[in-house]
């Protein structure tokens, strides 16, 4: 019943290294599909979660935690959903992560899950990193970007990181004390990572 979440600098590849990971533990994958399910409690467009994703680099201010706001408790009990902003899509958030959690055997990428998950006892951390040129590369081999769109895709969301994490109060989102697990994926191929995170994991 084990539990992986894949933080990464945009462009080290977790997406694929995640994928790969779930694909031969026969875990569930939970990405997009968490966009889904935020949006379902919410009884919102999943385009609606989509664009508070987008812009919570610039809004967020809570801290992320364990703790779930009087606001979504209140909501819950009244049923009066059909409404998202940027606090009660955290707070869905943390309460869904803890879910899926919950149920076990799941790669979980990005979205604070190495924090709402830090002392989850089946859970292993584990942070991708890579230089910038080597992320521009690899989102114009992976994404067919031309080299400059790349350049910019890597820089905004480089920056949306940054902002998102310090509006939370979480500016040690690459220490690595926080992760059981650091590949510097400028050092090995996608196969290596993807073993030493298999190997991390009890069978």
């Amino acid at each position: 019943m084990a539990v992986i979440t894949i933080s990464r600098q945009f462009g080290a590849g977790g997406k694929t290294v995640g994928k790969m990971v779930a694909d031969k533990l026969g875990y569930t994958f939970a990405d997009d599909d968490i966009i889904q399910m935020v949006a379902e409690a919410a009884n919102v467009s999943p385009h609606w979660v989509e664009s508070i994703e987008r812009e919570a680099g610039g809004k967020l201010s809570r801290v992320v935690s364990s703790m779930v706001s009087k606001r979504l408790v209140d909501r819950i009990l009244k049923d009066e959903r059909g409404y998202l902003d940027e606090r009660l899509y955290l707070d869905y958030l943390v309460v869904i992560i803890a879910q899926i959690a919950e149920e076990g055997n799941v790669v979980i990428l990005g979205r604070g899950s190495q924090y709402i998950l830090g002392d989850h006892p089946d859970a292993h951390h584990i942070l991708l990193i890579n230089n910038f040129e080597n992320r521009v590369k690899f989102m114009m081999e992976h994404y067919d970007f031309s080299e400059s769109r790349a350049a910019q895709v890597v820089n905004r969301e480089d920056k949306r990181r940054l902002n998102l994490y310090r509006k939370i109060n979480k500016t040690d989102y690459d220490n690595p004390a926080l992760y059981h697990l650091v590949l510097n994926m400028a050092k090995m191929d996608m196969q290596a990572g993807v073993k030493l995170i298999l190997d991390l994991v009890p069978s």
